[in-house]
């Protein structure tokens, strides 16, 4: 299985301390990337709370995977710039994250699926990613559980893989902490004092911090946080779930991340066992719990795809929670209501694999630096004006 816990030393549960240039809420891959970038950058003074254990949250419960491979260049953008950090993630932060760089796989079984894909590998080659389309025989001979007969095409992007999101968490925390940032678990922002000037102070289970500014990267909980400050962040929590089947003493094949777009079945290795899952339709929610409710939809796909992979012995699983936003894109921004309130939520379950690059970009928009990339197509107020509507929405989803 893969390791979900986060081992570091974090400020004892007596000093929160009662004034900060910046606060952070949430500590997920997300929030403790921004809070280092931040002080990789000279901000001093940044807290960062978190309401259970750090990590504990989304980025406990993802698939590991990253990648470029989007259809949406805003999103192609942040990959790319999030790959080449984890990439160099040992000798910077030293810390092994486990990436593997097996590959992304997804497979098309329509004629309109092909279209979409092949449409964006000529979209990320242009942006000088190494994807490239792929007959049904070549997906087949890139992971041998496919049957090639189901397939229309594949597109494969040789660069992704995943890696172990605990210890990418962990890398970010102890850099910070080194540069003095002060990370407060079991710390709950429970209010917020909003005056003309903006964020005046969060108060907390432990007390009121008085602030500069603050940023909400509190994932699937964003938009009960908004609420305090009285912005809309249109994020929904749906609960999505994985599966492992037993080790063996004879691994599986070497496999890419493999990912079918019609029916979102997914599959990659996981030490000497496989990691299985799907989209299973599910209502919004904070529901957590494991149950094996969605194997007979994942016995379904992986019959259409992968038939060897139907009915495998599911050991041992978990259950975490996508942030949805309607488009399945980001919200990354500075709020148009409150000047120093700032987002970076709603990734759909695409935080863990953009969270350096959007530490980087949320640092640089606080500082008011001109970053790597515009930040305008991620905005909040594109789901509420049309003029600023989405240009396009993320097709490369599960």
């Amino acid at each position: 299985m893969v390791e979900n816990t986060v081992e570091v030393r974090l400020t004892s549960a007596d000093s929160q301390p009662q004034r900060a240039d910046v606060v952070i809420l949430g500590g997920g891959a997300i929030g403790v990337s921004i809070a280092w970038s931040l002080a990789s950058k000279g901000v001093k003074n940044i807290v960062v709370i978190e309401r259970g254990e750090f990590g504990s949250g989304s980025s406990a419960k993802p698939l590991g995977g990253v990648r470029a491979n989007f259809s949406d260049p805003a999103n192609i953008m942040l990959g790319k710039r999030s790959l080449e950090t984890f990439r160099n993630f040992k000798h910077q932060f030293g810390i092994d994250i486990g990436l593997r760089s097996v590959g992304y796989l997804f497979l098309a079984r329509t004629e309109e699926e092909a279209v979409g894909l092949s449409s964006a590998t000529e979209i990320q080659n242009g942006m000088g990613i190494a994807s490239r389309d792929i007959s049904p025989a070549q997906c087949a001979q890139l992971n041998p559980y496919l049957d090639a007969s189901a397939l229309v095409s594949g597109a494969f992007s040789p660069e992704d893989g995943y890696a172990r999101p605990a210890r990418v968490v962990e890398g970010f925390i102890k850099a910070a902490q080194q540069l003095g940032v002060t990370f407060l678990n079991n710390t709950e922002a429970l209010n917020a004092e909003v005056g003309p000037d903006g964020v005046q102070a969060i108060e907390t289970n432990r007390g009121t911090i008085r602030t500069q500014a603050a940023i909400c990267a509190t994932g699937a909980w964003s938009k009960r946080v908004g609420q305090i400050f009285g912005v809309d962040l249109p994020v929904e929590p749906v609960r999505r779930l994985v599966g492992f089947t037993p080790q063996r003493a004879k691994p599986h094949p070497t496999v890419p991340f493999t990912l079918d777009l019609g029916t979102t079945f997914y599959f990659h290795n996981s030490a000497n066992g496989l990691l299985l899952g799907i989209s299973h339709d599910q209502e919004p929610g904070f529901c957590r719990e494991f149950s094996y409710d969605w194997t007979n939809e994942l016995n379904a796909a992986a019959g259409m795809v992968a038939p060897e992979l139907q009915h495998q012995d599911i050991v041992s699983g978990w259950a975490g929670l996508y942030e949805n936003t309607p488009d399945h894109n980001a919200i990354i921004g500075r709020s148009d209501e409150i000047v120093n309130l700032f987002y970076a939520t709603g990734f759909s379950g695409h935080g863990f694999l953009q969270s350096p690059a959007v530490g980087e970009l949320v640092a640089d928009m606080y500082l008011g630096h001109e970053s790597f990339m515009d930040p305008t197509p991620f905005c909040a107020s594109r789901f509420s004006s049309t003029a600023n509507a989405s240009a396009a929405k993320e097709l490369h989803i599960i």
